[in-house]
């Protein structure tokens, strides 16, 4: 997960975030088109047809969108790639290269300011569905996916996103009838739809953090019954390269079992597993989520209240009142040394490091980088308040 930058934030507020809803129109009508089972009756034959069909489409999205075109977790031939972009597509969720591309950013600005859904930023229903249909979510950064857009194949299936829907709709009405097309198509399309996208909600907001992501993701186990594993959301953060994202032997992960049964016929190989030491939660945390989790720790605390009272103390502090200078003298001169100064007084004001360390404990699931954590909070606390004394009127 990487900090969005200031260029990248100017770029981003330049784009509507208003939702468009004339492009909700072919949404919404698949959703009123459910409603016709009131006209076509409901028969055992129809339901298993959509059982069926939310079960395969499930996996699609599962295994083909996200597992493979997304974080590359496994490898697999031509054709059977374009047979998993051929089925993921059937759900009518644009397509493959596009949910890729839209999927990797995601993963670079989780739940940051810039996050293509994050509840945190936009709210519930924004990240439900909400962002699919405003216009900076249109197009997608193509540069991303590289190791994709190599194949014309999935370059043409893509830009015709809507073809593998038209054509499963078409089939399934040839084969059972309107009630077949309401119930059987339509009905599991629904079901798909929101499934899915509750990842990208729920599964932010609701269920436990096992691992410490410098995000919101969260593992649900009912999203992981209903996705055929892709509810343990957190787990499948904490190492996005695995096939296998069920990390416990009871944490049931069907997408990830039929893919072994592939890889024994053949089918898929080199099927990325999670190492033991990710599984136990002995890893030590990458560089950009311990900042991440630093700057949430130091931002839990008040920092324009810490400033206030470290400068009265410097202030009416007879024995403290030849540093005031200095490290006045010192914010003018050079920012660095002036932090040196205010970390060397041990000022009461500034958290200690075990205050820092409690109060992580208290925000955090355990993790081998929490003393990383800590050392980088109180240096990110210290630059802030020296940031606002540098701003305090001299003297005051």
């Amino acid at each position: 997960m990487t900090s969005p930058s200031p260029s990248e934030l100017a770029q981003h507020t330049q784009l509507s975030d208003d939702i468009v809803y004339p492009s909700m129109i072919p949404f919404l009508l698949v959703h009123v088109a459910c409603l016709g089972a009131i006209w076509t009756g409901v028969h055992w034959q129809d339901l298993a047809i959509a059982v069926a069909l939310y079960v395969a489409r499930i996996f699609g999205i599962g295994a083909g969108y996200h597992r493979y075109f997304s974080h590359r977790a496994f490898k697999t031939s031509r054709w059977f790639q374009f047979a998993l972009a051929v089925l993921a597509q059937s759900t009518a969720q644009k397509g493959a290269l596009w949910w890729a591309a839209k999927h990797r950013h995601h993963h670079k600005y989780s739940d940051t300011e810039i996050d293509v859904h994050s509840p945190r930023q936009k709210g519930f229903f924004y990240a439900h569905l909400g962002w699919i249909f405003t216009p900076r979510h249109d197009a997608a950064d193509y540069r991303s996916i590289g190791d994709l857009t190599k194949y014309p194949e999935l370059v043409w299936l893509d830009r015709h996103y809507y073809v593998p829907p038209a054509i499963l709709g078409f089939a399934v009405w040839l084969l059972a009838g309107w009630s077949g097309l309401v119930v059987g198509f339509f009905w599991s399309t629904v079901a798909v739809y929101h499934a899915t996208f509750c990842i990208n909600s729920l599964a932010h907001v609701h269920g436990r953090r096992r691992y410490l992501t410098g995000d919101d993701s969260r593992n649900n186990w009912a999203l992981a019954l209903a996705t055929m594993g892709e509810g343990w959301h957190n787990n499948h953060h904490a190492y996005q390269s695995s096939a296998r994202q069920g990390f416990r032997w009871w944490e049931l992960d069907p997408t990830y079992y039929i893919l072994r049964g592939l890889a024994l016929a053949g089918i898929v190989w080199d099927v990325h597993e999670p190492p033991k030491a990710v599984i136990r939660n002995e890893q030590r945390l990458g560089t950009k989520v311990i900042e991440t989790a630093a700057a949430q720790l130091a931002a839990s605390f008040q920092i324009d209240r810490i400033a206030a009272q470290v400068r009265e103390a410097l202030a009416h502090t007879p024995s403290l009142a030849p540093t005031l200078a200095e490290l006045e003298q010192r914010l003018r001169s050079a920012r660095q040394r002036a932090e040196a100064a205010v970390a060397g007084l041990h000022l009461p004001q500034i958290p200690t490091a075990d205050e820092l360390r409690q109060r992580a404990a208290s925000m955090f699931v355990r993790t081998p980088s929490m003393d990383e954590i800590v050392e980088r909070a109180r240096q990110i606390l210290i630059e802030r308040v020296c940031a606002r004394l540098e701003l305090a009127p001299t003297g005051a």
